[in-house]
């Protein structure tokens, strides 16, 4: 604060509300301000640690016969003044007495109200002193002008004692409510967390991954709710997990370890069983072990358990209260994973409809669900609303926290990066991403798994913007951080590791790709089973460096059995699974396997189309590798036609100069070299070939300069095919 106060507070009260006074002094004095709230300049100067100490007058001055020199100078001493509020307060004079003076100090926007019975405006039972309600004039008199008390209601069927608390200490340090509270409520799961893993490892039960899922995407979603139903849901929430942790059976802890998953699936199964009675509680655990399912990556389980804590709430509650929104989130955050992008968008459009109604346009709940909704529309290609969206959420972030640091902000400013790294724009996307990482870095001085990924995010825009050697860096450092929050068997570090494999593919490192690429996969299968989406992803990664080595029969059947695994995982629909049959036609057309490439190129279209929409990148992709399909099969006008469709998508959702465009560019002109239609031809194969070096497949730049070579030699110009020769030769 700009003046320097003896106490935080001072309480004025009437003798007959002296309980609610010792109540107040009490609460204030043991709250411990949220970290990172501590420090955050306001406009009544830095938020303190402590909200201590608290002048209670019948304590402090017990024998004060009237408001004298000490009682004037504890107000003076005082950064606040808080009242309470009562029909005796109302018709005491020293409690207006203390409110007045408090006023001549000018300091009348420090008083805060706290009603504990009576109420406001009424002839027989007004609660408000007469000093509280009127504004003082510049003569130091109370004028007849009426102001409207700050007030915290703590009288039956108001405010219950914690959301009291909250309120006064909100407006004691000039934060939101709204922030206090979720900040209290992140607190309280944590701490209920940590009793649950305390008992987890006095058992011996290897549960710590879902200990650590629980606490990364349990973010404080339960606010909301009424602070006594906070407590009874937490307290049988604890029992409940403490419940299943536990062995039942005796012979089961003989030399068995109980698996994560298994204790999530024993879990699911009770909650449905033994809590029908309590739908509160019942809602709340299916929710939460739904978000723990997701981060295992186990969209399926997941879905089913976020549906009923979504109908749930609903009965609860009705369609529009804060906790269905929260449900709707969580269930629109899995089926976005799960690339059912039409019900996503739903949810997450009607929860944000919800949370601007419930918390207000600019809360953080706003911010966390236009975040995701950003997200999905990114996935679907939608860049620029996704970006609209992400400037709206940093804005809202931005206006709650101020220009320190904080982790939202870094997200939304991470997820810009994210946002142009996917549009090709690699310069935009790597100052975005820089500033992230450094904001991560003052949040976390030492290894923090948000710092670990905007440190991978921006390793990937290096790679892209041909700086390879600063991503393996960072790629390493991001690796080594994982190991030490982790541990060596965890799905966080085997995504480290699959991303340095890719950064060592990159580098032509293959021999060290692979070997990275297969300590990935084999910490997957561990943590897994021998069948999972993440799995997939690592087999189709493995195919890619074999095919990079020239073993062709090897990287077919590695990328077979990926597209087969994906498919039985995630459903004949997913994006996923059109982007591995993709591939894969790709590989089969330069193994002149016309037939199976035709069919997979078509079922990649329809897949993409379906999930993604018609003008997607990704559908433009799919389209280019058709059109080298048609290319190869002699269909020289429709291998035309197809690969200008796929430079018309792909122009309009890339950046100019991706590779993605030149590969469209590059089969376009081939196919009219083939046509003969040279002078149409040259321009396209020569604004594509450079391009065409930033692309990850195997031997497509060669194959850019190739046909180089066979427009010149094919036009009859022999000087222009000696230069594009040498070219080629250059790059072996």
């Amino acid at each position: 604060m700009g003046e320097q106060f003896k106490y935080r507070a001072f309480i004025s009260y009437s003798h007959a509300d002296e309980a609610w006074a010792k109540w107040l002094h009490k609460a204030l004095e043991t709250y411990r301000v949220p970290k990172r709230l501590v420090g955050r300049e306001t406009g009544f100067g830095p938020v303190p640690e402590r909200i201590a100490p608290i002048f209670r007058d019948r304590d402090e001055l017990a024998t004060a016969t009237s408001l004298g020199a000490n009682l004037t100078r504890a107000l003076e001493q005082s950064a606040f003044l808080l009242v309470i509020c009562s029909r005796k307060a109302a018709q005491s004079h020293w409690v207006d007495e203390e409110i007045k003076t408090y006023k001549r100090m000018g300091r009348e926007h420090r008083i805060f109200a706290l009603i504990v019975d009576g109420e406001p405006g009424s002839d027989d039972e007004e609660c408000f002193p007469q000093a509280i309600r009127l504004r003082m004039g510049a003569d130091g008199e109370l004028t007849q002008e009426r102001t409207e008390p700050i007030a915290a209601d703590g009288r039956p069927g108001k405010d219950n004692k914690f959301d009291v608390r909250l309120k006064l200490i909100a407006g004691m340090l000039d934060v939101g409510f709204d922030e206090l509270k979720q900040r209290e409520a992140q607190r309280r799961q944590r701490r209920m967390m940590w009793l649950v893993a305390a008992s987890i490892c006095g058992m011996g039960v290897t549960s710590t991954l879902a200990g650590v899922a629980w606490l990364a995407r349990n973010e404080a979603e339960r606010q909301r709710v009424r602070a006594e139903s906070e407590a009874e849901t937490a307290r049988q929430t604890t029992r409940f997990m403490l419940d299943l942790f536990k062995v039942s059976d005796p012979s089961e802890g003989l030399g068995n370890t109980i698996t994560a998953r298994e204790m999530l699936d024993r879990g699911a199964a009770r909650i449905e069983r033994e809590l029908g009675d309590q739908p509160a509680i019942q809602s709340t655990l299916m929710d939460t072990m739904g978000t723990v399912y997701t981060s295992l990556g186990l969209y399926d389980q997941a879905t089913p358990l976020v549906r009923k804590a979504l109908e749930r709430r609903q009965d609860l509650w009705g369609p529009t209260h804060a906790e269905v929104a929260s449900s709707l989130n969580h269930l629109g955050e899995v089926l976005t994973l799960k690339a059912d992008f039409a019900e996503a968008e739903r949810n997450l459009r009607q929860a944000l409809a919800i949370r601007r109604e419930v918390h207000g346009q600019s809360s953080a709940e706003v911010a966390q669900t236009l975040s995701l909704l950003a997200n999905l529309l990114g996935e679907k290609g939608a860049y620029a609303e996704s970006e609209t969206l992400i400037r709206e959420a940093l804005k809202i972030r931005r206006d709650l926290y101020g220009e320190q640091a904080h982790a939202d902000i870094a997200s939304s400013i991470e997820d810009l990066g994210v946002n142009d790294f996917h549009r090709g724009e690699y310069a935009k996307a790597v100052p975005e991403l820089r500033e992230a990482v450094a904001m991560q870095q003052r949040l976390h001085p030492t290894a923090h798994p948000a710092l670990a990924q905007s440190i991978d995010n921006l390793a990937f825009a290096l790679e892209e913007l041909g700086k390879p050697d600063e991503a393996e860096l960072l790629i390493r450092q991001a690796l080594a951080m994982k190991r030490q929050l982790y541990g060596e068997v965890h799905p966080e570090t085997a995504m480290a590791y699959n991303n340095l494999a890719y950064a060592l593919e990159l580098h032509g490192k293959l021999d060290e790709a692979e070997a990275a690429y297969r300590a990935a996969l084999e910490l997957n299968r561990k943590v897994h089973g021998a069948s999972h989406p993440t799995i997939a992803v690592n087999l189709s990664n493995i195919a890619f460096v074999q095919y990079a080595r020239n073993q062709t029969a090897s990287a077919i059947s590695t990328l077979r059995e990926s597209l087969e695994m994906s498919r039985r995982e995630l459903g004949p629909d997913h994006p996923d699974v059109g982007g591995r049959a993709s591939s894969l036609a790709y590989w089969l057309t330069d193994e002149h396997e016309y037939e199976e490439a035709g069919r997979l190129v078509d079922e990649a279209l329809g897949i993409r189309r379906k999930a993604l929409g018609a003008e997607h990148p990704q559908v433009g992709s799919t389209l280019t590798v058709k059109a080298n399909l048609m290319l190869a099969q002699g269909r020289f006008d429709d291998a035309r036609a197809i690969a200008g469709e796929a430079r018309g998508i792909l122009e309009a959702g890339m950046a100019a100069g991706s590779w993605q465009v030149a590969a469209a560019m590059n089969t376009e002109g081939a196919a009219l070299v083939a046509l003969r239609r040279y002078e149409q031809a040259e321009p396209l194969l020569l604004n594509s070939v450079d391009a065409l070096g930033g692309a990850p497949i195997p031997g497509l730049a060669e194959r850019g300069k190739h046909r180089l070579v066979e427009l010149y030699e094919a036009w009859g110009k022999p000087e222009q095919a000696r230069k594009a020769r040498q070219a080629l030769a250059g790059n072996h």
